[in-house]
């Protein structure tokens, strides 16, 4: 038993270190003295300053930031819908086809997807003049596509093991469908629903391919400015700009989790004061 703990402690630690030294190398790098991203140089936090005036970085991190934060909220709202029509409607005609259309960006390679987006535009455009060109509209479009698939699987997982009982009852007592839901199944499933937020607009601010296929000029994300600057090698204020995401990412992940922790104790809470009732 000894033997088997000290060899699954090991493994974690060997996990945990293949995950986050990297990461660690590239934030200690990022405060490099040297132009060289792989010498070090000396301490310094000039290429912080560097980066805060490199205006093609902060209008495409501004860019970025805003499709996210629109892709994010709409994939919820549709990524919901599609959730509760897939868990609470039961069985009903077209009820496969509507689940393999919700799934398949699941499996569908980046590159299908990109493609395709970009000839269902190109061919919008030709026939009604919508969307004018490719742009931020389109990204935004082409992010919700994918992302909202994602919240449906949170979704509908959550319902799926959701206690039936909570909105019986509140049937029961007279509350019509739409109040059942507003007063009962949201405020449950609302960690999922944050899950599904966070999740969306992370995957939304890491894309490269579809964006790469849907955008047009002027319209570069923040993936598309790095990937194009990597190329030419790797500097110190891209590290930097790196150790800010990671900043930014890392805080609101840990802020959700305290807000999701709260919500779930209070329904636990509410939960126990319901049946001691």
């Amino acid at each position: 038993m000894r033997r088997r703990s000290t060899f699954t402690f090991s493994m974690l630690c060997f996990g945990f270190a293949f995950l986050y030294i990297p990461i660690f190398s590239l934030i200690f790098y990022s405060f490099n003295k040297s132009r060289l991203a792989t010498v070090w140089g000396g301490f310094s936090t000039k290429w912080y300053g560097e980066l805060f005036q490199n205006e093609l970085i902060i209008d495409a991190a501004l860019l970025s930031l805003r499709i996210a934060a629109v892709t994010a909220t709409m994939a919820v709202i549709l990524g919901t819908m599609a959730g509760l029509a897939l868990a609470r409607l039961g069985r009903y005609r077209g009820r496969t086809l509507f689940a393999g259309m919700v799934m398949a960006p699941l499996v569908m390679p980046e590159v299908i997807t990109g493609l395709s987006l970009l000839l269902l535009f190109v061919s919008l455009e030709e026939m009604i003049g919508w969307p004018a060109g490719r742009g931020a509209t389109t990204i935004t479009i082409a992010h919700i596509t994918f992302s909202m698939a994602y919240v449906a699987v949170i979704i509908q997982s959550r319902l799926s093991s959701m206690d039936d009982s909570l909105e019986e009852a509140a049937m029961d007592l007279g509350s019509r469908p739409f109040r059942v839901l507003w007063d009962v199944t949201l405020p449950i499933i609302s960690p999922a629903m944050v899950s599904g937020w966070l999740l969306s607009f992370t995957l939304s601010l890491d894309d490269l391919v579809i964006a790469s296929f849907v955008s047009g000029p002027g319209s570069s994300t923040l993936p598309m400015v790095i990937f194009s600057k990597v190329r030419l090698g790797v500097t110190p204020d891209i590290n930097a700009l790196a150790t800010i995401i990671i900043l930014v990412v890392s805080t609101g992940v840990l802020l959700a989790g305290i807000l999701m922790h709260r919500q779930e104790q209070r329904r636990l809470r509410d939960e126990q004061m319901a049946y001691s009732d």
